[in-house]
C-alpha cells in the first residue's frame, strides 16, 4: 500500500511540476507578446510624427532635397568612372539607411504593404549575395535576372520619375536602378570580380491580409497602387486586367505580373553576354527615369501645388476684417 501511495504522491508531484512550468511558458510568452505590441505601437507613434513634422516643412525639405539629390548624383557618377569597384558599397549603405526610413515613412502614409512587393525581395536578396555570398555564381545569375529583368523594366514600364526634390521617387528610382548599375559594374568594370564570376508578394498582401485591407481601404498595396494608376491613364494593362470582368482583375494582374516577370529575365541573357548591349541597358533606364522625371515637374508637380494650397486655404480659419478708421 506504501508503495502505491508514494508513487501516487510522485505522479502528483510531477504533474504539479509540469504545471508549474507550463504556467510559466504561458506567462512568459504573455510578457513577450506585450512587449512585442508595445514595441509596434512606439514605433508606429514615432513614424507618425517624424512624418507629420516632415509635412510641416515640406517646402524647406523640398529645396534641401533638391540640392542634396542633385550632388549626390554628380558624385555617384565621378564614383562610377574613377572607382567602379566601389559602386557597391554606395549600393549597400543606399539600402540598409533608406529603405528602413521609407518603412517608417510608409507606415504612417499606410502605404506599408508595398513593401511586401517583389523589388524589395529582390533588392533583399541582392544584399544578402552582396554581404555573405559574392562568390555564388547560381546566386549571382538569380539576382542579375531579377536586376535586369523585373527591376529594370518595371522602371520604364511604370514610368518611375527621376525627381532630385522627392525623397520617394528618388529612392523609387534608386531601388530599381542601381542594382543593374552595380552589377554592370561587377561584370565589365571590375576584372577581379569578373575573373571569379564570368508573383511573390501578390498572394500574400492581397489574400492572407484580405480582411484587413477590405476594413482599411487607405491600406495602399502594389495592386492597389498600379491598378489606380493604369484605370486613370486608361492604358492597355488597365484593359487587359479588365479583359474578364471587374471580379477577375486580381487574377489578371498575377498573370500578366508572371508574364511580366518571366519576359525580362529571358532578356537578360543576351544583356550578360555583352557589353554594348548592356551599356546600351543602363542608358535607357536612367533616360526613361530623367523623361519621366520632366514629365513629372513639367505637368503634374504644378497641379499638385495649386491643390495643396486650396486645402490649406479650405482649413484655415477666415481672416476678421478690420474696420478702417477715419
Amino acid at each position: 500500500m506504501s508503495s502505491t501511495e508514494d508513487g501516487e504522491d510522485n505522479s502528483y508531484v510531477e504533474q504539479r511540476r509540469f504545471q508549474r512550468v507550463k504556467q510559466r511558458f504561458k506567462d512568459r510568452s504573455k510578457k513577450v507578446a506585450q512587449t512585442k505590441e508595445k514595441t509596434k505601437e512606439i514605433l508606429s507613434k514615432q513614424a507618425g510624427l517624424i512624418a507629420k513634422r516632415a509635412e510641416e516643412h515640406e517646402s524647406f525639405i523640398t529645396k534641401v532635397t533638391h540640392f542634396l539629390g542633385v550632388f549626390a548624383y554628380g558624385a555617384f557618377c565621378f564614383i562610377l568612372g574613377a572607382r567602379p569597384q566601389d559602386v557597391r558599397h554606395i549600393y549597400v549603405l543606399f539600402y540598409i539607411t533608406f529603405v528602413p526610413l521609407r518603412w517608417i515613412y510608409y507606415r504612417y502614409k499606410k502605404w506599408h504593404y508595398y513593401l511586401l512587393d517583389f523589388c524589395y525581395y529582390a533588392n533583399t536578396i541582392f544584399l544578402v549575395m552582396l554581404l555573405f555570398f559574392p562568390r555564388s555564381q547560381k546566386l549571382f545569375m538569380v539576382t542579375f535576372s531579377f536586376a535586369e529583368g523585373p527591376l529594370a523594366w518595371a522602371l520604364i514600364v511604370w514610368r518611375c520619375s527621376l525627381v532630385f526634390s522627392s525623397v520617394d521617387k528618388l529612392v523609387s528610382v534608386l531601388i530599381h536602378l542601381l542594382p543593374g548599375v552595380v552589377f554592370f559594374t561587377m561584370c565589365w568594370w571590375d576584372p577581379v570580380f569578373f575573373e571569379a564570376m564570368h508573383p511573390e508578394g501578390i498572394a500574400q498582401v492581397n489574400v492572407l491580409r484580405q480582411q484587413r485591407l477590405l476594413k482599411d481601404p487607405e491600406l495602399m498595396t502594389s495592386y492597389r497602387g498600379l491598378s489606380k494608376k493604369a484605370q486613370k491613364a486608361n492604358n492597355v494593362w488597365w484593359r487587359l486586367s479588365g479583359r474578364f470582368g471587374d471580379q477577375n482583375r486580381m487574377f489578371m494582374y498575377i498573370l500578366l505580373q508572371a508574364i511580366f516577370t518571366v519576359a525580362t529575365m529571358a532578356l537578360t541573357v543576351p544583356i550578360f553576354l555583352s557589353y554594348e548591349l548592356h551599356l546600351i541597358f543602363q542608358i535607357l533606364k536612367v533616360s526613361a527615369a530623367v523623361w519621366n522625371g520632366g514629365q513629372f515637374l513639367v505637368e503634374v508637380m504644378p497641379r499638385q501645388v495649386v491643390l495643396k494650397e486650396k486645402k490649406k486655404l479650405e482649413v484655415a480659419p477666415p481672416v476678421e476684417e478690420i474696420p478702417h478708421q477715419d
